[in-house]
């Protein structure tokens, strides 16, 4: 009798428990099958994984990396046709302080007829950097218009909006010495004196592989819309394409891409030079970083950008691992990479391509207005508009932030954001299917747009974590912040 009671009892307390975690939202994710995510946890490459963006060009602005880069397109559930690169007009921009968190700021229309630039007919390969002038700081953001200029764009932020300050190209083939082969891939930098100087060119000519003369530098106007003088000649050793300028110390490091030929330096290798003034001569040094298929075996075009963040030196660039995991073949389309530059006083070491990337600089704080945007992983989601975009997600979508600094605990979080429907945002660590430490109930606004704020209670996390949200239905969301 005593036995059958306290069976009874226990019955009616999981019955009781049972309930209680219907009510709290893991009744919306019964059957649910999350969307597939295509970077590893324990990886940090490529930087995002739900659009292509190729050819970093960089920016440091107030302790963040500002990546603009050429956008090859959204990840797709189907497989597309091959990319061309012929209807590109649109760069995406993105930007991290810690280098694995990366927030997605958009995609910005530069050429066409509905674009920034209307006199251009594509955007790519963009660079970009930042100057006080009048005493304000300005944001410039350089473009290829196929191979026959080079564009110009102005902001006061640098996620924009932009502006076309010329209304045609800073570079054309009216330039003086600039009738070179392609006319692009620029490269920007701004010295220590506040002078600006851009860099471009590429293809080689029939029968000059091994010395194509097609790269030009020209020292940039105050304004940094306008040039200084006449192009200078910068005559790399087979060079093909993709021009970068650093300044190290009091060295100054002219990096590109090598050619096809099959010289000695290799195919579509990063090559460099160095001087002691911004617009050499330059001596060549060697290469410091092989073509992407060396080490993911999808062997193209090579695009880089060096960076000096923080203490460390970087090389951005990409490849084509994430079109191949997607679409079974190389299709064309590309994502950025992150991995470390060895550096040893004037020479550049062999940087080496890599899934794993860079380690974080530090962990992620939950405990301010964060922004969903703003991921180390994701598996289905979208992003929708610019400059501080929100998420999209359908059912089984998901998103991950990394080493997320729960020291203090947490037991609540607010989550703004809109559903037609309704939706149930379901919060875990470890993993997207990992330890659930709480749901939030996204109210049905009537549309995605209209968004409103939502609580949900968090328990049992504490220490750092990795962070991610899942989705049982249509959403869109916007910022979250966690109450300790």
């Amino acid at each position: 009798m005593r036995k059958g009671k306290s069976f009874f009892i226990l019955t009616l307390l999981l019955l009781n428990l049972f309930s209680m975690t219907i009510e709290g939202g893991a009744g919306d994710f019964w059957g649910i099958n999350l969307a597939r995510g295509f970077k590893d946890i324990k990886n940090h490459n490529p930087v995002i994984t739900h659009k292509f963006t190729a050819d970093p060009g960089l920016l440091e602005y107030n302790g963040f990396i500002f990546v603009y880069g050429t956008n090859d397109g959204s990840l797709e559930g189907y497989t597309p046709a091959k990319n061309e690169y012929s209807k590109i007009t649109t760069i995406n921009i993105m930007s991290s302080a810690d280098l694995v968190n990366w927030s997605d700021h958009g995609t910005i229309t530069v050429s066409g007829p509905n674009g920034i630039a209307k006199w251009a007919s594509n955007a790519w390969a963009p660079t970009a950097c930042h100057k006080k002038i009048n005493g304000k700081e300005q944001f410039f953001l350089y473009f290829a218009n196929n191979a026959s200029g080079i564009g110009v764009l102005v902001a006061d932020s640098p996620t924009g909006p932009w502006r076309d300050p010329l209304g045609r190209p800073l570079i054309s083939r009216q330039t003086p010495n600039s009738n070179v082969e392609w006319l692009f891939d620029p490269a920007v930098f701004v010295d220590n004196d506040g002078n600006g100087y851009l860099y471009y060119g590429g293809g080689v000519p029939a029968g000059r592989d091994a010395s194509p003369n097609t790269i030009r530098g020209v020292k940039l106007g105050n304004d940094m819309i306008s040039i200084s003088g006449v192009p200078v000649n910068i005559n790399p050793p087979w060079v093909f394409e993709d021009s970068g300028i650093n300044r190290i110390g009091n060295t100054y490091f002219y990096s590109y891409c090598t050619n096809w030929s099959g010289g000695p330096l290799g195919n579509a290798r990063i090559g460099y030079m160095t001087s002691s003034s911004p617009l050499g001569p330059f001596t060549y040094k060697g290469t410091c970083f092989n073509n992407p298929g060396d080490f993911f075996g999808t062997a193209g075009n090579n695009h880089h950008t060096i960076i000096t963040f923080k203490g460390q030196t970087y090389i951005f660039y990409h490849a084509e691992w994430l079109n191949k995991q997607a679409y079974g073949s190389m299709l064309g389309y590309r994502t950025t990479h992150v991995d470390v530059m060895p550096v040893n006083g004037n020479t550049l070491g062999q940087a080496k391509g890599s899934l794993s990337g860079v380690k974080q600089l530090f962990n992620y704080n939950p405990y301010q207005t964060c922004f969903f945007h703003t991921m180390a992983w994701q598996g289905g989601v979208a992003v929708f508009g610019s400059g501080y975009p929100s998420v999209v997600y359908n059912r089984g979508d998901w998103t991950g932030v990394s080493n997320v600094d729960f020291s203090s605990g947490a037991k609540s979080i607010t989550i703004k954001g809109g559903s037609i429907n309704g939706a149930t945002v379901r919060i875990s660590v470890d993993s997207p299917s990992g330890t659930v430490i709480g749901y939030v109930s996204i109210p049905a606004t009537g549309d995605f747009y209209n968004h409103k704020e939502a609580t949900g209670t968090i328990q049992n996390v504490w220490g750092v974590k990795n962070l991610f949200f899942v989705a049982s239905g249509d959403c869109v969301l916007s910022t979250y912040k966690f109450s300790s």
